[in-house]
């Protein structure tokens, strides 16, 4: 599809879709929770969509109705043996966390996904839960779907995670839960902490020192109302977006703003971009502000260590933006982006060089040097949402016509994103 030619300014308020991460994990909670769940500002995208059929494969009944999902849970011992293959599509965290959930079930159960879920490292996820005594089996003993699992009778680990995943911690505490005693989970680096936010929230208890996860088997888990905030991931795309083009003043209403998730914003003030963040007091389950971005002259940083995992869906656009900035910003550290929808390192760098980036990539991240004017030319999301956005908030400021092929993979995490770009720029 053709995009945007460049606007003179974008100016206007949006209200970002609903957080992926918690959308996922409020009907996970809510399908093994005891009573009714009702979830409001519900992300309506293809990956959580996934999640909510699984789930209905399981037993589980599910009404979504517009932006609101009601789920009305039995507990664990609620969730039926499928009479199909539970179909993930392309949602990496459905297919992780629910083989957390189903390696403590005493039936069987098999998982698939698309082509780019198919070549995604699942032992990562399979290790931990045979470890705890889950049978599982899959393509290249385990490490590739389709995955084959039947579960029950788990034992609790002490489990070091050799890389830093929300992912596969979220996996293993599902597990936890059921286990007969305590496991604990060490992470080489602190991720995003929804699902320990979300236990508290179902009544449960976890407890959490440094980076040490601790989880007591046997929780019965009560049902809770939750309103999901708006995906600090999606609105990264404006933030970026707004601080490049000029003249711009957008601000992004209701944006989840938990500490695990916010290196986004640690970098755009680190490149000198005008932010404000006005935070309502109000919202205790998950913090919750309105994020204010003008044009600003932006330089160059260098990314990497800790902060990583707090931004690491965010590489995509926050490359795009360090092409504008003065001098070069380095991003290191970032090996996992190797494993998402595409290899994001090589992806990105491509698919900028395209568009006449000085940009390269290296083994851990990538270089970019800055200042860089970028011209139309056809690019590819390559089937992955994130390099679909970026590519189209490129479109802003490239001199001449920028073709997107592959623009349907947005909609995986943003099904409004276009109408929302085009609002902008209408002023």
């Amino acid at each position: 599809m053709k995009l945007i030619e460049t606007p003179a300014s974008l100016q206007g308020e949006i209200l970002v879709p609903g957080d992926k991460s918690i959308s996922h994990r409020s009907v996970m909670f809510g399908a093994i929770a005891n009573g009714r769940t009702t979830v409001t500002n519900f992300l309506m995208g293809d990956d959580c969509l996934s999640t909510i059929s699984c789930f209905q494969k399981l037993g589980v009944h599910i009404d979504v109705q517009e932006d609101k999902v009601i789920i009305e849970g039995n507990g664990l011992n609620g969730l039926i043996e499928p009479k199909e293959v539970l179909d993930v599509g392309n949602s990496g965290t459905t297919i992780r966390l629910l083989s957390g959930i189903l390696a403590g079930r005493e039936f069987h159960a098999t998982l698939v996904g698309d082509h780019s879920i198919g070549k995604r490292p699942m032992t990562r996820v399979v290790g931990p839960l045979r470890k705890m005594g889950a049978k599982i089996d899959g393509r290249n003993n385990g490490e590739f779907t389709p995955l084959s699992i039947r579960g029950g009778c788990l034992q609790p680990i002490t489990y070091e995670l050799p890389v830093a995943s929300a992912q596969v911690k979220s996996a293993i505490i599902f597990a936890a839960l059921q286990a007969n005693g305590k496991t604990t989970v060490i992470e080489p680096l602190a991720t995003r902490d929804h699902t320990e936010r979300m236990i508290k929230r179902f009544g449960g208890e976890i407890d959490v020192q440094d980076k040490a996860i601790h989880v007591e088997g046997g929780q019965a888990l009560t049902a809770a109302d939750i309103h999901v905030p708006g995906d600090i991931s999606s609105a990264a795309f404006f933030l970026v977006a707004a601080s490049i083009v000029p003249n711009s003043r957008v601000m992004l209403k209701n944006v989840g703003l938990n500490p695990t998730r916010t290196g986004i914003m640690d970098v755009l003030k680190n490149m000198g971009a005008s932010v404000e963040i006005s935070q309502n007091e109000s919202e205790v389950f998950e913090p919750v502000g309105d994020i204010t971005v003008r044009t600003s002259k932006l330089t160059g940083t260098v990314i990497e260590g800790d902060i990583i995992p707090k931004l690491i869906d965010e590489i995509p656009i926050i490359a795009l933006l360090a092409t504008q900035a003065s001098g070069t910003t380095i991003i290191k550290d970032a090996h996992e982006l190797k494993v998402k929808e595409t290899n994001r390192i090589d992806t990105v760098v491509q698919e900028l060089q395209k568009l006449g980036a000085d940009i390269v990539a290296t083994d851990d991240g990538m270089i970019i040097k800055g200042g860089t004017p970028l011209s139309g030319n056809m690019v590819n999301s390559h089937g992955d949402h994130r390099i679909g956005m970026m590519l189209a908030v490129a479109s802003l400021i490239c001199e001449g016509e920028l073709t997107l092929e592959n623009a349907e993979a947005i909609s995986v995490s943003y099904p409004t994103f276009f109408e929302h770009l085009t609002s902008l720029t209408q002023n």
